[in-house]
């Protein structure tokens, strides 16, 4: 038996919490600027918000009421009584101070040398990006449950971690790497109106508005389109802004599991259709981002 604080976890969600992490290192990598302390510790701070991300969904839906037997989605541990909304809460805490002290050391090591300006704008975000992984679901008023879940993902998992990850490997930034960090942004924003496709029925019901429940499951189809092209393309046109090698294109091989994605999104009739979907597009979101970086580096 696969024991409850690891499902809570979440491990299928991870790869695309990488995914962030090791774009901004890639692009770094082309700047000849990578250092493996700032990976390393970017990688376990991204991966510990993803984890409270996930422990505060299973938390505060529980507590909010969100959680029905209509739900298609993975267990929930709190709502199964597998873990306590005590002992769920705890472990949010925990996770939460040690994501606290990876942060801090990355800023650290990543801000080194340079104006205590910018480790104020670090710690900041930080502090931003707990608070928000946090209040997806949780408190009086969850962002989560009005639409804006799309938002903070596109931000954080897209824009903050890939040119944040960038910047402290290489103290530097520049505006061509809204593009790799929107191709991120734009596909992690995927993977949640997956989830939110196939919840659709039941956060209706339940009273969450997502974006699906408020624009429907056919625009959410169209959305999703948008959504997937619009990673290619932004990260293509990167492409030929600081093109130096044909290698830099090789993330294309990744399009036939977006193409097997989109033809379900089309297709589907039923929520539960698109439970698979969901781990297909988180983990061909860290295809996309390693070919990328293997072209890099050829």
């Amino acid at each position: 038996m696969i024991n409850p604080w690891i499902q809570a976890f979440r491990l299928k969600t991870l790869p695309l919490a990488l995914s962030n992490t090791i774009m901004g290192s890639a692009v770094a990598v082309l700047e000849g600027g990578f250092r493996w302390s700032v990976f390393v510790l970017a990688a376990l701070t991204t991966v510990f918000l993803q984890i409270i991300s996930n422990m505060a969904n299973d938390y505060g839906d529980f507590v909010n009421g969100k959680d029905t037997a209509e739900r298609i989605g993975p267990k929930r541990m709190v709502q199964s009584g597998e873990i306590s909304a005590k002992k769920m809460l705890r472990g949010i805490i925990i996770l939460g101070v040690l994501t606290a002290f990876t942060g801090l050391a990355l800023i650290l090591v990543g801000t080194a040398g340079i104006d205590i300006t910018n480790i104020m704008i670090f710690a900041a975000l930080g502090i931003a990006a707990i608070v928000a992984a946090v209040k997806y679901t949780v408190g009086k008023n969850p962002y989560g449950y009005r639409g804006l879940g799309d938002i903070f993902v596109f931000v954080f998992f897209g824009l903050v971690g890939v040119m944040g990850t960038y910047f402290l490997h290489t103290q530097t930034l520049s505006w061509e790497i809204l593009l790799p960090a929107s191709a991120i942004g734009l596909l992690s924003t995927a993977v949640l109106n997956m989830n939110n496709m196939r919840d659709y029925e039941a956060d209706k019901n339940a009273g969450k508005q997502t974006i699906v429940v408020k624009m429907g499951i056919p625009k959410a189809r169209i959305y999703h389109l948008i959504l997937i092209s619009g990673a290619f393309t932004a990260l293509g046109i990167f492409g030929v802004i600081r093109f130096e090698s044909i290698s830099q294109w090789l993330f294309l091989l990744s399009t036939p599991i977006f193409a097997i994605n989109l033809n379900k999104v089309f297709t589907f009739s039923q929520g539960k259709e698109l439970f698979p979907e969901l781990a297909r597009v988180s983990i061909g979101t860290l295809i996309f981002t390693l070919l990328f970086l293997i072209g890099i580096l050829l």
